[in-house]
Protein backbone atom coordinates (compact mmCIF):
# COMPACT_ATOMS: atom_id res chain seq x y z
CA UNK A 1 0.00 0.00 0.00
CA UNK A 2 2.34 2.87 -1.21
CA UNK A 3 -0.27 5.05 -2.97
CA UNK A 4 -1.79 8.53 -1.44
CA UNK A 5 -4.66 9.83 -1.78
CA UNK A 6 -5.61 11.24 -5.52
CA UNK A 7 -7.52 14.66 -7.01
CA UNK A 8 -11.16 13.57 -5.66
CA UNK A 9 -10.36 13.12 -2.59
CA UNK A 10 -8.98 16.76 -1.95
CA UNK A 11 -10.60 19.56 -0.35
CA UNK A 12 -11.99 22.19 -2.36
CA UNK A 13 -10.69 25.03 -0.67
CA UNK A 14 -7.97 24.39 1.33
CA UNK A 15 -6.80 21.10 0.28
CA UNK A 16 -5.71 18.44 2.85
CA UNK A 17 -3.26 16.84 0.69
CA UNK A 18 -1.67 18.90 -1.62
CA UNK A 19 -1.32 17.46 -5.09
CA UNK A 20 1.93 19.89 -5.38
CA UNK A 21 4.69 20.63 -3.04
CA UNK A 22 2.98 23.38 -0.71
CA UNK A 23 6.52 25.74 -0.11
CA UNK A 24 4.80 28.11 1.74
CA UNK A 25 2.82 26.14 4.52
CA UNK A 26 5.89 23.35 4.82
CA UNK A 27 7.99 25.89 5.30
CA UNK A 28 5.80 27.73 7.93
CA UNK A 29 5.25 23.74 10.05
CA UNK A 30 9.36 23.49 9.47
CA UNK A 31 10.31 26.65 11.42
CA UNK A 32 7.23 26.00 13.54
CA UNK A 33 9.77 22.66 14.50
CA UNK A 34 12.68 24.59 14.16
CA UNK A 35 11.80 27.18 17.09
CA UNK A 36 10.11 24.73 19.28
CA UNK A 37 13.03 22.46 19.22
CA UNK A 38 15.11 25.82 20.14
CA UNK A 39 13.60 25.26 23.25
CA UNK A 40 13.66 21.80 24.24
CA UNK A 41 17.45 22.15 23.38
CA UNK A 42 17.98 24.72 26.21
CA UNK A 43 17.96 21.85 28.94
CA UNK A 44 21.61 20.01 28.37
CA UNK A 45 23.06 24.06 28.99
CA UNK A 46 20.76 24.72 32.25
CA UNK A 47 21.89 21.89 33.88
CA UNK A 48 25.37 23.40 35.85
CA UNK A 49 22.70 26.28 36.52
CA UNK A 50 20.36 23.76 38.20
CA UNK A 51 23.09 21.64 39.83
CA UNK A 52 24.38 25.09 41.60
CA UNK A 53 20.91 26.78 42.26
CA UNK A 54 19.66 23.98 43.73
CA UNK A 55 22.35 21.41 45.06
CA UNK A 56 21.64 18.92 42.83
CA UNK A 57 23.39 15.32 42.33
CA UNK A 58 24.58 14.46 38.56
CA UNK A 59 22.25 11.68 38.84
CA UNK A 60 18.73 14.20 39.48
CA UNK A 61 20.65 16.50 37.32
CA UNK A 62 20.29 14.19 34.51
CA UNK A 63 16.68 12.68 35.20
CA UNK A 64 15.50 15.89 34.34
CA UNK A 65 16.00 14.72 30.76
CA UNK A 66 13.94 12.10 31.18
CA UNK A 67 10.83 14.35 32.39
CA UNK A 68 11.37 15.89 29.17
CA UNK A 69 11.38 12.72 27.01
CA UNK A 70 9.68 10.59 28.76
CA UNK A 71 5.66 11.92 27.26
CA UNK A 72 7.59 10.61 23.86
CA UNK A 73 5.83 7.47 24.60
CA UNK A 74 2.41 9.32 24.41
CA UNK A 75 2.79 9.81 20.55
CA UNK A 76 1.06 6.64 19.42
CA UNK A 77 -1.99 7.54 21.09
CA UNK A 78 -1.92 11.05 19.58
CA UNK A 79 -1.63 10.04 16.62
CA UNK A 80 -4.09 7.42 16.59
CA UNK A 81 -6.15 10.54 17.30
CA UNK A 82 -4.62 12.95 14.83
CA UNK A 83 -6.00 10.10 12.63
CA UNK A 84 -9.83 10.51 13.33
CA UNK A 85 -10.06 14.16 14.34
CA UNK A 86 -8.49 17.27 13.60
CA UNK A 87 -5.66 18.07 15.95
CA UNK A 88 -4.05 20.97 13.85
CA UNK A 89 -4.20 23.37 17.35
CA UNK A 90 -1.78 20.88 18.54
CA UNK A 91 0.65 22.25 15.72
CA UNK A 92 -0.35 25.69 15.97
CA UNK A 93 0.09 26.45 20.20
CA UNK A 94 3.34 23.53 21.05
CA UNK A 95 5.88 26.20 20.31
CA UNK A 96 4.00 28.67 22.57
CA UNK A 97 3.41 26.12 25.46
CA UNK A 98 7.26 24.45 25.13
CA UNK A 99 8.65 28.38 25.01
CA UNK A 100 6.42 29.09 27.81
CA UNK A 101 7.85 25.69 29.87
CA UNK A 102 10.92 25.90 29.15
CA UNK A 103 11.61 29.85 29.62
CA UNK A 104 10.59 29.32 33.23
CA UNK A 105 12.35 27.29 34.13
CA UNK A 106 15.45 29.35 34.67
CA UNK A 107 12.79 30.89 37.99
CA UNK A 108 11.35 27.42 39.27
CA UNK A 109 12.68 27.26 42.53
CA UNK A 110 12.59 23.71 43.61
CA UNK A 111 13.33 19.87 41.81
CA UNK A 112 9.59 18.96 41.98
CA UNK A 113 8.79 22.74 40.11
CA UNK A 114 11.60 22.00 37.39
CA UNK A 115 10.25 18.34 36.52
CA UNK A 116 6.27 19.76 36.41
CA UNK A 117 7.54 22.41 33.97
CA UNK A 118 9.15 19.78 31.90
CA UNK A 119 6.73 17.24 31.88
CA UNK A 120 4.22 19.57 30.11
CA UNK A 121 6.53 20.66 27.93
CA UNK A 122 7.28 17.05 26.89
CA UNK A 123 3.99 16.22 26.39
CA UNK A 124 3.84 19.56 24.18
CA UNK A 125 6.89 18.31 22.08
CA UNK A 126 5.18 14.99 21.72
CA UNK A 127 1.94 16.33 20.54
CA UNK A 128 4.15 18.49 17.89
CA UNK A 129 6.58 15.31 16.59
CA UNK A 130 3.41 13.62 16.11
CA UNK A 131 0.82 15.18 14.39
CA UNK A 132 3.33 18.41 12.41
CA UNK A 133 5.31 15.97 10.17
CA UNK A 134 2.03 14.38 9.23
CA UNK A 135 0.58 18.03 8.07
CA UNK A 136 3.95 18.82 6.81
CA UNK A 137 3.46 15.18 4.59
CA UNK A 138 0.05 16.08 3.17
CA UNK A 139 1.20 19.39 2.13
CA UNK A 140 3.97 17.93 0.40
CA UNK A 141 1.76 16.14 -2.28
CA UNK A 142 3.96 13.90 -4.11
CA UNK A 143 7.09 15.17 -2.81
CA UNK A 144 6.77 13.28 0.81
CA UNK A 145 10.53 12.62 0.91
CA UNK A 146 11.41 16.25 0.40
CA UNK A 147 8.37 17.67 2.79
CA UNK A 148 9.95 15.56 5.45
CA UNK A 149 13.56 16.73 4.80
CA UNK A 150 12.31 20.05 5.26
CA UNK A 151 10.85 19.18 8.71
CA UNK A 152 13.64 17.67 10.00
CA UNK A 153 15.90 20.80 8.67
CA UNK A 154 13.94 22.54 11.14
CA UNK A 155 14.93 20.66 14.07
CA UNK A 156 18.25 20.32 13.06
CA UNK A 157 18.53 24.06 12.79
CA UNK A 158 16.57 24.52 16.59
CA UNK A 159 18.67 21.59 18.14
CA UNK A 160 21.93 23.38 17.02
CA UNK A 161 20.89 27.14 18.02
CA UNK A 162 19.14 26.62 21.30
CA UNK A 163 22.29 26.21 23.19
CA UNK A 164 23.56 29.36 21.68
CA UNK A 165 20.38 31.34 22.74
CA UNK A 166 20.13 29.95 25.80
CA UNK A 167 24.12 30.29 26.93
CA UNK A 168 23.67 33.79 25.60
CA UNK A 169 20.38 34.75 27.41
CA UNK A 170 22.26 33.64 30.83
CA UNK A 171 25.38 35.98 30.44
CA UNK A 172 23.10 39.27 29.41
CA UNK A 173 19.79 37.88 31.27
CA UNK A 174 20.67 35.82 33.96
CA UNK A 175 18.45 32.88 35.15
CA UNK A 176 15.81 35.29 36.28
CA UNK A 177 15.35 36.71 32.97
CA UNK A 178 15.14 34.04 30.82
CA UNK A 179 10.86 33.88 30.55
CA UNK A 180 11.35 36.36 28.28
CA UNK A 181 12.39 34.22 26.00
CA UNK A 182 9.32 32.64 25.65
CA UNK A 183 8.32 35.75 23.69
CA UNK A 184 9.27 34.16 20.01
CA UNK A 185 7.54 30.84 20.81
CA UNK A 186 4.09 33.06 21.67
CA UNK A 187 5.28 35.26 18.55
CA UNK A 188 5.42 31.67 16.23
CA UNK A 189 2.30 30.27 17.50
CA UNK A 190 0.45 33.40 16.17
CA UNK A 191 2.02 33.38 12.94
CA UNK A 192 1.19 29.30 12.68
CA UNK A 193 -2.89 30.55 13.81
CA UNK A 194 -2.82 32.67 10.78
CA UNK A 195 -1.10 30.75 8.29
CA UNK A 196 -2.66 27.50 8.95
CA UNK A 197 -5.86 28.47 9.70
CA UNK A 198 -7.47 26.99 6.82
CA UNK A 199 -5.53 24.33 6.39
CA UNK A 200 -7.73 20.62 7.05
CA UNK A 201 -6.15 19.11 10.46
CA UNK A 202 -8.05 16.12 9.93
CA UNK A 203 -7.28 13.83 7.05
CA UNK A 204 -8.84 13.77 4.01
CA UNK A 205 -9.65 9.85 4.03
CA UNK A 206 -10.57 10.05 7.84
CA UNK A 207 -13.55 7.92 7.76
CA UNK A 208 -11.44 4.97 5.94
CA UNK A 209 -8.96 4.81 8.76
CA UNK A 210 -8.23 1.59 9.84
CA UNK A 211 -8.74 0.49 13.74
CA UNK A 212 -5.90 0.30 15.55
CA UNK A 213 -5.36 -3.32 15.49
CA UNK A 214 -5.92 -3.17 11.90
CA UNK A 215 -3.14 -0.54 11.49
CA UNK A 216 -0.86 -2.91 13.39
CA UNK A 217 -1.62 -5.48 11.05
CA UNK A 218 -0.75 -3.78 8.27
CA UNK A 219 2.47 -2.29 9.47
CA UNK A 220 3.69 -5.49 10.67
CA UNK A 221 5.66 -6.42 7.90
CA UNK A 222 7.67 -2.93 8.03
CA UNK A 223 8.16 -3.24 11.87
CA UNK A 224 10.80 -6.14 12.06
CA UNK A 225 13.11 -4.75 9.66
CA UNK A 226 12.70 -0.94 10.63
CA UNK A 227 13.55 -2.20 14.36
CA UNK A 228 17.02 -3.80 13.44
CA UNK A 229 17.55 -0.39 11.36
CA UNK A 230 16.70 1.78 14.07
CA UNK A 231 18.90 0.07 16.29
CA UNK A 232 22.00 0.24 13.82
CA UNK A 233 21.11 3.86 13.08
CA UNK A 234 20.76 4.86 16.37
CA UNK A 235 24.51 3.35 17.11
CA UNK A 236 25.86 5.53 14.46
CA UNK A 237 24.10 8.75 15.56
CA UNK A 238 24.35 8.47 19.23
CA UNK A 239 27.81 8.41 19.23
CA UNK A 240 28.47 11.50 16.97
CA UNK A 241 25.95 13.36 18.53
CA UNK A 242 25.99 12.34 22.22
CA UNK A 243 29.80 12.05 22.68
CA UNK A 244 31.60 13.41 20.06
CA UNK A 245 32.79 16.18 22.18
CA UNK A 246 34.38 13.92 24.87
CA UNK A 247 35.90 11.92 22.72
CA UNK A 248 37.65 14.58 20.97
CA UNK A 249 38.77 15.75 24.27
CA UNK A 250 40.03 12.26 25.47
CA UNK A 251 41.87 12.11 21.59
CA UNK A 252 43.47 15.25 22.19
CA UNK A 253 41.89 17.50 19.92
CA UNK A 254 42.10 21.12 21.27
CA UNK A 255 39.42 22.84 22.88
CA UNK A 256 38.13 24.77 20.29
CA UNK A 257 37.47 21.82 17.91
CA UNK A 258 35.71 19.50 20.67
CA UNK A 259 33.71 22.46 21.52
CA UNK A 260 32.49 23.51 17.96
CA UNK A 261 32.51 19.73 16.80
CA UNK A 262 28.79 19.36 17.39
CA UNK A 263 27.71 21.97 15.59
CA UNK A 264 29.85 20.72 12.37
CA UNK A 265 28.07 17.77 12.80
CA UNK A 266 24.83 19.34 13.13
CA UNK A 267 24.88 22.18 10.28
CA UNK A 268 26.20 19.36 8.21
CA UNK A 269 23.18 17.56 8.91
CA UNK A 270 20.66 20.24 7.95
CA UNK A 271 22.19 19.99 4.15
CA UNK A 272 21.88 15.57 4.67
CA UNK A 273 17.92 15.62 5.78
CA UNK A 274 17.24 18.37 2.95
CA UNK A 275 19.45 16.43 0.23
CA UNK A 276 18.23 12.51 1.52
CA UNK A 277 14.55 13.52 1.62
CA UNK A 278 14.66 14.78 -1.68
CA UNK A 279 17.02 12.17 -3.47
CA UNK A 280 14.62 9.54 -1.67
CA UNK A 281 11.57 10.77 -4.11
CA UNK A 282 13.48 10.09 -7.06
CA UNK A 283 15.92 7.41 -6.51
CA UNK A 284 13.60 5.25 -3.87
CA UNK A 285 13.96 4.70 -0.01
CA UNK A 286 15.58 1.68 0.19
CA UNK A 287 18.39 3.04 -2.16
CA UNK A 288 18.85 6.58 -0.58
CA UNK A 289 18.48 4.30 2.91
CA UNK A 290 21.04 1.50 1.81
CA UNK A 291 23.85 4.49 0.50
CA UNK A 292 23.88 6.61 3.48
CA UNK A 293 23.89 3.48 5.61
CA UNK A 294 26.93 2.04 3.71
CA UNK A 295 28.42 5.48 3.77
CA UNK A 296 28.30 6.67 7.25
CA UNK A 297 30.15 3.49 9.15
CA UNK A 298 32.94 3.88 5.94
CA UNK A 299 33.44 7.67 7.02
CA UNK A 300 33.01 6.30 10.69
CA UNK A 301 36.50 4.56 10.52
CA UNK A 302 38.15 6.83 8.12
CA UNK A 303 37.37 9.44 10.98
CA UNK A 304 38.90 7.34 13.40
CA UNK A 305 42.03 6.96 11.49
CA UNK A 306 42.84 10.63 10.89
CA UNK A 307 43.67 13.35 13.14
CA UNK A 308 43.39 17.09 13.37
CA UNK A 309 41.79 19.33 11.21
CA UNK A 310 40.98 16.26 8.82
CA UNK A 311 38.36 15.37 11.45
CA UNK A 312 36.39 18.84 10.55
CA UNK A 313 36.51 17.49 6.73
CA UNK A 314 35.13 14.17 8.07
CA UNK A 315 32.11 15.19 10.18
CA UNK A 316 31.60 17.49 7.76
CA UNK A 317 30.79 14.29 5.55
CA UNK A 318 29.26 12.34 8.68
CA UNK A 319 26.91 15.03 9.20
CA UNK A 320 25.68 14.76 5.58
CA UNK A 321 25.78 11.17 5.41
CA UNK A 322 24.63 10.44 9.07
CA UNK A 323 21.41 12.67 9.50
CA UNK A 324 20.32 12.18 5.95
CA UNK A 325 19.02 8.82 6.84
CA UNK A 326 15.56 10.34 9.30
CA UNK A 327 13.50 11.93 6.47
CA UNK A 328 13.46 9.12 4.33
CA UNK A 329 12.34 6.86 7.18
CA UNK A 330 9.69 8.97 8.09
CA UNK A 331 8.30 9.09 4.89
CA UNK A 332 8.79 5.39 4.69
CA UNK A 333 7.03 4.92 7.59
CA UNK A 334 4.42 7.28 6.52
CA UNK A 335 3.77 5.35 3.20
CA UNK A 336 3.45 2.14 4.96
CA UNK A 337 -0.24 2.77 6.04
CA UNK A 338 -1.61 5.61 4.77
CA UNK A 339 -4.73 5.69 6.15
CA UNK A 340 -2.85 6.18 9.40
CA UNK A 341 -0.25 8.20 8.67
CA UNK A 342 -0.53 9.77 12.01
CA UNK A 343 -0.63 6.55 14.12
CA UNK A 344 2.69 4.84 12.72
CA UNK A 345 4.33 8.11 12.62
CA UNK A 346 4.17 8.64 16.44
CA UNK A 347 4.97 4.82 16.90
CA UNK A 348 7.91 5.16 15.07
CA UNK A 349 8.77 8.29 17.15
CA UNK A 350 8.02 6.45 20.29
CA UNK A 351 10.26 3.62 19.55
CA UNK A 352 13.01 5.83 18.40
CA UNK A 353 13.15 7.44 22.11
CA UNK A 354 13.34 3.93 23.28
CA UNK A 355 15.95 2.51 21.40
CA UNK A 356 17.80 5.42 21.10
CA UNK A 357 17.82 5.62 25.27
CA UNK A 358 18.75 2.48 25.73
CA UNK A 359 21.65 2.78 22.80
CA UNK A 360 23.05 5.64 24.73
CA UNK A 361 23.70 3.64 27.82
CA UNK A 362 25.01 0.58 25.48
CA UNK A 363 27.75 2.81 23.87
CA UNK A 364 28.40 4.58 27.52
CA UNK A 365 29.00 1.25 28.81
CA UNK A 366 31.50 0.39 25.87
CA UNK A 367 33.46 3.55 26.35
CA UNK A 368 34.01 2.99 29.92
CA UNK A 369 34.64 -0.88 30.04
CA UNK A 370 37.18 0.30 26.63
CA UNK A 371 37.40 3.49 25.77
CA UNK A 372 35.31 5.76 23.34
CA UNK A 373 37.50 4.99 20.05
CA UNK A 374 36.25 1.41 21.15
CA UNK A 375 32.55 2.47 21.30
CA UNK A 376 33.34 4.41 17.67
CA UNK A 377 33.98 1.45 16.35
CA UNK A 378 31.40 -1.23 17.77
CA UNK A 379 28.89 1.52 16.37
CA UNK A 380 30.43 0.99 12.75
CA UNK A 381 30.20 -2.56 12.96
CA UNK A 382 26.81 -2.38 13.87
CA UNK A 383 26.01 -0.22 11.27
CA UNK A 384 27.27 -2.27 8.93
CA UNK A 385 25.30 -5.76 9.95
CA UNK A 386 22.18 -3.68 9.88
CA UNK A 387 22.68 -3.23 6.10
CA UNK A 388 20.88 -6.23 4.99
CA UNK A 389 17.92 -5.22 6.51
CA UNK A 390 17.20 -2.42 4.10
CA UNK A 391 16.27 -5.57 1.38
CA UNK A 392 14.04 -6.79 3.78
CA UNK A 393 11.89 -3.22 3.78
CA UNK A 394 8.21 -4.52 2.16
CA UNK A 395 7.82 -1.97 -0.93
CA UNK A 396 8.97 0.89 0.41
CA UNK A 397 9.57 2.38 -2.76
CA UNK A 398 6.60 3.96 -3.07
Amino acid sequence: MTSIDTAETRSAAVPAEAADFETGRVLTISAAHGVHDTYTAFLPSLLPVFINNLALSNTRAGLLTVFLQAPSLLQPFIGHLADQLSLRYLVIFAPAVTATMMSLLGIAPRYAALAFLLILAGVSSAALHSVGPVMAGRLSGESLGRGMGFWMVGGELGRTLGPIVIVSALQILTPEGTPWLMLAGLLMSGFLFVMLRDVAGRPPDAAEALPWREAMHALRPLLGPLVGIVIARSFMVSALTTYLPTFLSEEGTGLFLAGASLSILQGAGVVGALVGGTLSDHLGRQAVLFISMLATPVLMFVFLAVNGWLHVVLLLLLGVSALSVGPVIMALVQESVPENRALVNGIYMALSFVLRSGVIVVIGVIGDWLSLRSAFAVSAIVALVGLPLILLLPGGDG
